[in-house]
C-alpha cells in the first residue's frame, strides 16, 4: 500500500478549549514536506494528532503505512542506554544469546544477523561516534541524542517519518547530518522546521496560518518566491478595496451636500411663498424620501466595501513579513569595541576550554562565533562579558553592550514586558516605550504579560525590544543561539531588525541562513575539544 497521510474535516481546540483547527483538509503522499506557520498555528499539534498521540474533536485521520517519529526533545532516563534508545536492544541480546551457544529455537527463528552492520551504519550516516550498545544515554550530548533518535528511524525504515525540529540545537555537523538524511530519504516525510537550509531539502512546503492550511510544491525557496508574489497580489487588492472605500465615501457625502442644497433651494421658495403650499410639501416629502434611501444605499455600499476591505487586510496580515524599525547608535566606523587579548578560560579554573584567543571588533562590524557543540562558544561569551573570570589574558568593551543568552536572562521573569522595558530603558518615556514593544508585536495588553509566561519565541522578542529597540540602542550587541525558539516569520523580522541596526554584532549561531541574512562580516570558529 502506498504511504500516504490523507486528514478531512479536521477540527481541534486546545485543552483550554481555543480552536486550533476548523475543517482542516490535507494531504501527504511519499515525499518530503515541510511544515511551517508562526508559534501557536498548531504544528506540533498536527504531527501529535497523525501520529495518534492526540484525537481530533471531529474529522478524520487516515493512514496507509508504517510511521516513524522524531519528538522535539529526546528525553533521557538514567539507566537508558545506546541499545535502548536505539530500539535494538532486544535483537542484540537474541544474537548475544545465540552467539554463546544458549540461544532458543525462537531466537533462531527470529534473529537479525544484519543488526550490528546496520547499527554501523546508521551511526556514520549521522556522524556518529561508534559506541558499545550498553554506553549510557547520559555520555552523549544534546545534539548527539536527538542524531541518535534519528538513527533508531534509519533502522526502523518506516514508511513515513514525522520530524519536530529536529536541527534544534544542533551545531552545524548534526544539521548537515539531518539534512543529508532527508536527501537521501526515499520514504515519506513531514518536517516542521523553522530551518531554510532544512526546508531546501523538502519537495513541498504546507504553511499553517489562522485562516488554514495551503501547499506549495517545491521547496523553501520556490515558496519564498510565490509567497512574494501573493504578498503583492495581497496589497494590490487591499490598495483597490480601501480605495473603493473612500470613493464611497467621498460620493455618499457629495449626495449630502447635494441634497442639502436642493433643500435650502425649497425652503427659500417656501419662505417667499411664490410657490403653491401643496407643491412645496410633495417636494419637501420627496426629497426626505430621497434623502432616506441615498444614506441607506450609501451606507449598505460603504459596508460591503469595508467589508471586502477587511478581508483583503486581513490576508496581507497573514502573508506581510514583521518589520522592524530601530534608532541608530551613531557608531563611528573606526572605533574598536571590542579587544580580547590571548584570552584563557573557562567554568573550572584548571581547564580552560578558550585558550589564548585574541580578536577584535571595530565599528559596526558583524562576527560570528561559530564551531562543533562543546568547543566553547557560550564559554567565550561568558568570559567576554564578564560573568566569568579570565584565567590570562584581557577583555576590553568600549561602549554599551547588552547580552541575549539563551535563557535571555536579561529580562525578570517576574515584571511584565512593558516594565522589563522600562527598566532598561529608563530615559524612554511610555509612549516610546509602547511603540518600541508594538514594533516587536507586543501592542496594547499584550504588553502587560508577564515575561514568565511567555513562549521561548515571545520571550526573545522581548528582549530585543527591550535592548535594541529603546531610543539609545547598545554599541555592541551580542547573542547566543537568536534563532533557536523562533518561528520563521520572527526570524525574518529578526534578520530586518538586526540589518536595521547600526552597531556592531557579535553573534553565536549555527542557523548559515540567519548569519548571512544579517550582513555577516567575518567568522571566527572555535576548534572542538
Amino acid at each position: 500500500m502506498p504511504v500516504s497521510v490523507t486528514l478531512q474535516n479536521l477540527t481541534y481546540r486546545t485543552p483550554d478549549n481555543a480552536p486550533l483547527f476548523s475543517g482542516l483538509d490535507l494531504a501527504f503522499g511519499p515525499n518530503r514536506t515541510g511544515l511551517i506557520g508562526r508559534n501557536g498555528t498548531g504544528k506540533s499539534t498536527l504531527l501529535r494528532l497523525i501520529a495518534g498521540e492526540l484525537q481530533p474533536l471531529e474529522g478524520s485521520i487516515t493512514f496507509g503505512g508504517t510511521l516513524g517519529v522524531l519528538s522535539q526533545s529526546v528525553q533521557v532516563d538514567d539507566n537508558q542506554t545506546l541499545a535502548d534508545l536505539l530500539g535494538v536492544a532486544d535483537g542484540l541480546a537474541r544474537l548475544d544469546r545465540l552467539a554463546a551457544g544458549i540461544g532458543s529455537v525462537d531466537d533462531a527463528g527470529e534473529a537479525d544477523w544484519t543488526l550490528p552492520s546496520r547499527i554501523e551504519a546508521a551511526l556514520d550516516q549521522l556522524d556518529l561516534p561508534q559506541s558499545p550498545p550498553d554506553r549510557p544515554l547520559s555520555s552523549f550530548s544534546g545534539g548527539q541524542r536527538t542524531r541518535l533518535a534519528l538513527a533508531a528511524l534509519l533502522l526502523n525504515q518506516p514508511d513515513m517519518i514525522l520530524l519536530d525540529e529536529p536541527t534544534n540545537n544542533l551545531d552545524s555537523d548534526g544539521r548537515a547530518a539531518v539534512a543529508g538524511l532527508l536527501r537521501q530519504w526515499r520514504g515519506g516525510a513531514i518536517v516542521v522546521s523553522h530551518d531554510r537550509e532544512l526546508l531546501r531539502e523538502m519537495d513541498a512546503i504546507v504553511e499553517l496560518t489562522t485562516l488554514g492550511a495551503k501547499t506549495y510544491g517545491g521547496n523553501w525557496d520556490h515558496y519564498s518566491e510565490r509567497k512574494a508574489l501573493e504578498l503583492a497580489a495581497a496589497e494590490h487588492g487591499l490598495a483597490i478595496a480601501e480605495r473603493k472605500v473612500g470613493e464611497i465615501d467621498r460620493k455618499a457625502q457629495q449626495t449630502v451636500e447635494r441634497q442639502a442644497r436642493r433643500d435650502g433651494a425649497g425652503q427659500r421658495k417656501r419662505d417667499r411663498g411664490d410657490m403653491p403650499k401643496i407643491l412645496l410639501n410633495a417636494r419637501k416629502d420627496n426629497a426626505e424620501k430621497t434623502s432616506g434611501e441615498n444614506a441607506r444605499l450609501a451606507s449598505r455600499q460603504r459596508a460591503e466595501a469595508a467589508e471586502a476591505a477587511g478581508e483583503a487586510r486581513a490576508q496581507v496580515e497573514v502573508l506581510t513579513p514583521l518589520s522592524v524599525k530601530l534608532a541608530s547608535t551613531k557608531l563611528p566606523a573606526g572605533r574598536t569595541v571590542l579587544q580580547v587579548d590571548g584570552l584563557t578560560g573557562g567554568p573550572v579554573p584548571d581547564q580552560p576550554i578558550i585558550r589564548n584567543l585574541s580578536f577584535s571588533i571595530i565599528g559596526p562590524e558583524r562576527v560570528a562565533i561559530t564551531g562543533p557543540n562543546g568547543a566553547g562558544k557560550t564559554t567565550l561569551l561568558r568570559l567576554l562579558t564578564g560573568e566569568l573570570t579570565p584565567i590570562a589574558g584581557a577583555v576590553r568593551i568600549n561602549g554599551r553592550f547588552a547580552l541575549l543568552d539563551q535563557t535571555i536572562s536579561l529580562l525578570d521573569p517576574h515584571l511584565t514586558i512593558r516594565d522589563n522595558f522600562r527598566a532598561l530603558n529608563p530615559d524612554d518615556d511610555e509612549n516610546a516605550c509602547r511603540a518600541a514593544l508594538a514594533r516587536f508585536m507586543f501592542r496594547a495588553d499584550a504588553a502587560l504579560q508577564v515575561v514568565g509566561s511567555l513562549s521561548g519565541g515571545e520571550m526573545l522578542r522581548a528582549g530585543l525590544a527591550s535592548t535594541i529597540g529603546g531610543s539609545a540602542p547598545p554599541d555592541l550587541l551580542i547573542l547566543d543561539e537568536p534563532t533557536n525558539h523562533l518561528d520563521i516569520g520572527a526570524i525574518q523580522a529578526v534578520e530586518a531588525g538586526l540589518q536595521a541596526y547600526d552597531g556592531a554584532l557579535l553573534v553565536v549561531s549555527h542557523d548559515k541562513a540567519f548569519l548571512q541574512n544579517i550582513g555577516l562580516t567575518r567568522e571566527i570558529r572555535l576548534g572542538a575539544l
